[in-house]
């Protein structure tokens, strides 16, 4: 019986992109979800579990059934302005659950990990580009939910051998470029969907936070990595883990910023249609600037991006979102 490749949270938007990527590398997948935030619909690949973090013999019965070499855990609440009126609900899923996972992963003697995490566990910049060797100093439960598990893994690893890369994400973007599955959130927060449902009418234009920070056209600078590449990463980081034994930690990004103005303004181009935009005010806690350093994983990986441009980001999203049934 070949072994599997357990995907926690693979029904989400990361999670079911780094599916397909895995199975096209003709890696046998598991996907572990409990459908809150993630869609059946986008379980094309592999097998489907339907369980919850929360419950350890859900995970048991599936660690039972099927012989799992590596588990990839996507499994996450990822509103950073939830997780400020309500960080109670981030400890227990990101936190708890994930100690959860780590335990039946002990018991059944599974000793890889790909882990989820976020350059919000760097907090605000101290220097651009933000690299590894960044001090983490996360200003969000959220943020500090990921770091708390960064730790613990470090710890797991000396105790218990369990061999884990930390991957940090900065802005996923964009959807699959054969068109099969795409980013679909509720609600929906990040910039170049919410721009694209204006764009196709959808909405009633886009909020930018902020027109006043010191960049070159005021509005706020990220680092968007496409959500292909972020899966392509995760399987070079699998790779890396069964050829060194060796846990490590990486960037994702692109090292580009964009700015939410020049995004909105590839949106418009791509769509060949003007939205309405409303200034607010800036959101606290909203650093001018984040672009990501990501040497360590070209270096070490062997990873590069293949969608280095915001709009070629934007085309891919842009041409899911125009298909998806809203």
């Amino acid at each position: 019986m070949n072994e599997k490749i357990l995907i926690v949270g693979g029904a989400g938007y990361i999670g079911s992109h780094t599916n397909k990527f895995l199975r096209q590398k003709g890696l046998e997948t598991i996907v572990f979800d409990n459908l809150v935030y993630g869609h059946r619909e986008f379980v094309k690949w592999g097998e489907f579990v339907l369980g919850d973090l929360a419950d350890k013999e859900h995970l048991r019965l599936c660690f039972k059934k099927y012989p799992i070499e590596a588990v990839m855990h996507f499994s996450a609440f990822a509103y950073v302005g939830e997780s400020v009126v309500n960080p109670a609900k981030y400890y227990q899923n990101n936190v708890v659950n994930t100690l959860n996972l780590l335990e039946v992963m002990r018991e059944y003697g599974v000793k890889y990990f790909i882990f989820s995490s976020t350059c919000a566990t760097y907090g605000i910049p101290e220097t651009i580009p933000i690299t590894e060797s960044h001090p983490q100093r996360p200003i969000s439960p959220y943020g500090k939910s990921k770091l708390m598990i960064e730790q613990i893994l470090k710890d797991y690893d000396l105790a218990y051998g369990i061999r884990h890369i930390n991957l940090r994400y900065f802005n996923a973007a964009g959807a699959d470029p054969e068109g099969e599955i795409g980013e679909s959130h509720d609600p929906e927060t990040h910039l170049i969907p919410l721009a694209i449902s204006a764009a196709l009418g959808i909405t009633n234009g886009i909020q930018i936070f902020g027109t006043d920070y010191p960049t070159k056209d005021g509005t706020c600078i990220r680092d968007y990595i496409h959500v292909a590449d972020l899966a392509d990463a995760h399987v070079k980081a699998l790779e890396y883990l069964y050829a060194t034994d060796q846990s490590d930690a990486f960037n994702l990004g692109n090292g580009n910023g964009y700015s939410v103005k020049e995004v909105i303004d590839t949106v418009r181009c791509i769509a060949k249609k003007g939205f309405q935009i409303i200034e607010a005010e800036r959101r606290e806690g909203d650093p001018p600037v984040l672009i990501s350093g990501m040497e360590k994983a070209k270096d070490i990986l062997g990873w590069t991006p293949r969608f280095s441009q915001i709009d070629e980001i934007v085309e891919t999203a842009f041409r899911w979102h125009s298909r998806k049934k809203f």
